[in-house]
């Protein structure tokens, strides 16, 4: 069963996308929502896989609430065109034209089920393989340190290892990375940086020291912010 949960301003579309919703097999509509900011507010504590958003809202719209939204698949629906390269660029699954049709949605959502069935598989994998600025390369999820935001170009990675060596990552966001890397393994701790769980040391609050040093022989220390800090309670837990 694949759960889900439905943003959209106006009542009379909320309603429709929720009947069409109820069409589709082993797909669970657990709560819906007219307003954004309740929706963020309660995100984290509902059992969900996918949100389905609007994007056209006042005051909030649907890629704001994605942007605030983690570890769920986003699928996007509006009436305009222009929101559909900022859609992609947060790995959306999908991205649907109103006026909805039930066939379109029913796309969406198998896609959806196929992320997952590619999710659950990833999660045991130990190497991967990735494009860089060398061309293909194949590493071992084992030997990862963190993964960070490459300073010239913030589409691209760069992977640090455990033996200091680093590799560029070509045009690859944080949310496919966390398709790619074994689920219990890694976590996002900042907009910026993804860590090994297994190089953590110890940590505060809002500070991540890990068992890394640089050249002069001080331990890395990481900024853990807000929105990731219950997610890395919970792995750094297990």
């Amino acid at each position: 069963m694949l759960r889900c949960v439905l943003l959209d301003d106006e009542l009379l579309g909320l309603t429709y996308l929720k009947r069409l919703c109820e069409q589709i097999d082993d797909l669970e509509v657990v709560k819906s929502y007219t307003d954004p900011e309740l929706l963020i507010k309660e995100i984290d504590h509902l059992e969900v896989d996918l949100c389905i958003l609007d994007i056209e809202m006042p005051n909030l719209n649907g890629i704001q609430v994605a942007n605030l939204i983690h570890d769920k698949w986003i699928i996007f629906v509006t009436a305009y065109k222009e929101y559909a390269v900022d859609a992609f660029d947060l790995a959306a699954v999908d991205y649907l034209q109103k006026p909805l049709k039930r066939e379109r949605l029913e796309r969406a959502i198998e896609r959806v089920r196929q992320r997952q069935k590619e999710h659950v598989s990833m999660a045991t994998k130990t190497y991967l393989n990735w494009n860089s600025e060398k061309g293909k390369t194949v590493l071992q999820t084992d030997d990862i340190a963190f993964i960070k935001t490459a300073p010239l170009d913030s589409r691209d990675k760069v992977v640090v290892l455990k033996n200091r060596s680093e590799v560029l990552l070509k045009n690859i966001n944080f949310q496919k990375l966390k398709e790619l890397l074994p689920i219990h393994d890694f976590v996002q701790i900042n907009k910026r940086e993804i860590i090994s769980v297994d190089i953590v040391s110890y940590f505060t609050s809002d500070v991540v020291t890990s068992k890394l040093v640089d050249d002069q022989q001080n331990s890395l220390v990481f900024t853990l912010s807000e929105v990731y800090r219950e997610d890395f309670y919970q792995k750094v837990s297990t």
